[in-house]
């Protein structure tokens, strides 16, 4: 079980500096595991972000500076020690999107506006890390983010087409329409370039099927780079990544705009809560394998950070990587010294190597980009959402089919899932089930109506209502209640066994008061039984108890039954002494 720190639990201290928390545990046999771990990861880290600067818009060094600072910023302020921050598909393709509604694609205007995305989405996430509010992606739903993530896998893939082909297109504002202009111009496939991206394709497909150890990413990238320089790829009309400045990035402040930051905040937003759950799953995974602590609001502050930190490095928006953290996590990194590590590899790369990268053919990069997207497209988790709940499977479909039909603007995507989760939340908790109770042969309480049940008494009902009482449902619960008491003119008290009630507003405690003093007026008494605790204090603290009668809240459903019967018969033998009746005898109180 994954263990979240709580913020009481944490000195103040580490909360500002929490690698100082493991810093000091570092010794020989921590730093040669970590080292092994930073250059395995680093070797693919490298080409990995070079295709993702190409799928979220930017020149490639883009992702090579992303690559730098923001990994280490995220490894020293983040509570995972084996999370890799950096940049990653869904995050790219989220970032490039946004972007292209504010800027034509490929221009210095876009390219200002991707490092302002950094700065807004890491700012949102600080934010909420500092407010302890990492509890809110608790509102993202699992068949929602499939359903998201499926589309966008799509999407992603169907984007690397024109590289693939070797097709210089136009971006238009539907993502769909650009799919069709593919189609059309398919005749003017590059054929070198097509043949590029089917063998690296494929060759990424065989190494990790037949040599999962191996960097199989980087092995591609070298050859195919060196057969680009050897048959002239780039003089025969096809695109490589071309040059790459060398030596440290340009640390500035990040280009800010008023009126474009205030129409980036939305994607911001789905930017920063989407990156986080993709570290999120990363570092639960961590967690639950290395028996160790985590804090998901300091994780929110550290990727936060490296966010920032990628603004004013010239980088575009980081995330923890899934794929790369389980790679280091494999390669037996044991802190975030790891992280450091295959970010010096990747400042070494910056300083003496980026010459070597200049043949790299773009169709090569969007194979890499395929190959790591093709394992986030599981149908069978929508199916699985629809066998566990028609709801669900409904939200995870709605939700795919409206990322792909706001393509490119994915993040409406999202954002309608979120919403038709918690609509279809409200109409699930609005009519919660109300349960009319009987006693089987063992003595246990059962559904009445399910398992052909009597009453437990002529005169007696018991129903068990099996949800929060709060103001979305709390008519139901009355209607479910006076519904009994029409139907059955010979009730004369009414059970609620409360262990199905986990909370009570103050709507519900308004309607109870009305619907006492309905239940009163008709001769008809309400008792409760096995009450939680907070609803026992809401009882007491609203005057409740005094107006249900303390007498009348039981602490178990015999109690109740028990004394309900008692006063039945004792309020039947004082009519019958009234009238001068003959009592008739009882047997076993009933």
């Amino acid at each position: 079980m994954t263990v979240v720190i709580k913020r009481s639990q944490v000195p103040v201290w580490q909360r500002l500096f929490p690698f100082l928390a493991w810093l000091p545990k570092v010794n020989g046999g921590t730093i040669r595991a970590d080292l092994i771990a930073g250059i395995t990861v680093a070797l693919v880290a490298i080409p990995q972000s070079l295709a993702y600067a190409q799928l979220a818009g930017v020149p490639p060094y883009y992702g090579l500076y992303a690559s730098f600072l923001p990994v280490i910023v995220g490894a020293l302020w983040g509570s995972s020690p084996a999370l890799s921050t950096g940049p990653v598909a869904m995050t790219s393709l989220l970032t490039a999107a946004s972007v292209m509604t504010l800027a034509q694609f490929g221009t210095d205007q876009f390219y200002a506006y991707v490092i302002l995305m950094a700065l807004l989405s890491g700012l949102l996430q600080i934010i909420l890390g500092v407010a302890r509010m990492g509890v809110l992606i608790n509102f993202l739903s699992y068949p929602v983010l499939r359903g998201f993530i499926n589309a966008a896998a799509i999407i992603i893939a169907l984007a690397q087409l024109p590289a693939m082909l070797g097709l210089k297109l136009e971006h238009s504002n539907h993502f769909m329409i650009d799919v069709l202009h593919v189609v059309e111009h398919s005749a003017r496939t590059h054929l070198l370039s097509l043949a590029f991206g089917l063998g690296a394709l494929a060759a990424l497909f065989l190494l990790k099927k037949f040599a999962p150890k191996l960097p199989g990413v980087l092995i591609v990238v070298v050859i195919t780079t060196f057969l680009s320089y050897l048959v002239g790829f780039e003089a025969d009309g096809g695109t490589v990544v071309g040059a790459i400045p060398q030596g440290l990035p340009s640390f500035s402040l990040p280009p800010f705009e008023w009126t474009a930051s205030v129409h980036m905040l939305p994607a911001a937003f789905v930017i920063a809560i989407i990156s986080f759950m993709e570290a999120m799953s990363s570092s639960k995974i961590i967690a639950i394998k290395k028996r160790i602590k985590w804090d998901e609001n300091q994780e929110l502050v550290g990727q936060g950070l490296a966010k920032v930190a990628a603004a004013f490095s010239t980088g575009m928006p980081v995330s923890g990587s899934f794929s790369r953290s389980a790679l280091n996590l494999a390669s037996g990194a044991q802190t975030g010294l790891a992280s450091v590590f295959s970010a010096v590899i990747v400042l070494i790369t910056l300083f003496f190597f980026t010459p070597a990268l200049y043949h790299l053919p773009k169709p090569v990069l969007a194979a890499i980009i395929m190959m790591a997207v093709f394992s986030l497209v599981d149908v069978q988790v929508i199916k699985e959402a629809w066998k566990a709940s028609r709801q669900d499977g409904i939200a995870a479909i709605t939700t795919f089919v409206a990322t792909l039909s706001f393509a490119p603007n994915i993040q409406n995507g999202i954002l309608t899932g979120i919403l038709l989760s918690l609509v279809l939340f409200l109409v699930r908790t609005m009519r919660p089930a109300v349960v009319t109770l009987g006693v089987d042969e063992n003595g246990v309480l059962r559904s009445a109506k399910r398992y052909n049940l009597p009453k437990l008494h002529p005169q007696i009902t018991a129903i068990r209502f099996d949800g929060q009482l709060y103001f979305a449902n709390v008519s139901y619960f009355e209607e479910a209640v006076l519904y009994l008491v029409g139907e059955d003119k010979e009730l004369k008290e009414i059970l609620v066994v409360a262990d199905g009630i986990n909370g009570v507003d103050a709507s519900g405690v308004e309607m109870l008061r009305n619907l006492i003093d309905r239940l009163h007026k008709s001769g008809v008494g309400i008792s409760f039984a096995n009450v939680k605790e907070n609803v026992l204090e809401v009882f007491k603290r609203t005057g409740l108890c005094e107006l249900v009668g303390d007498e009348n809240v039981y602490p178990s459903v015999a109690i109740a039954i028990t004394s309900a019967t008692r006063k039945l018969e004792t309020a039947k033998a004082e009519t019958a002494e009234e009238d001068g009746e003959p009592l008739e005898e009882t047997v076993n109180g009933t």
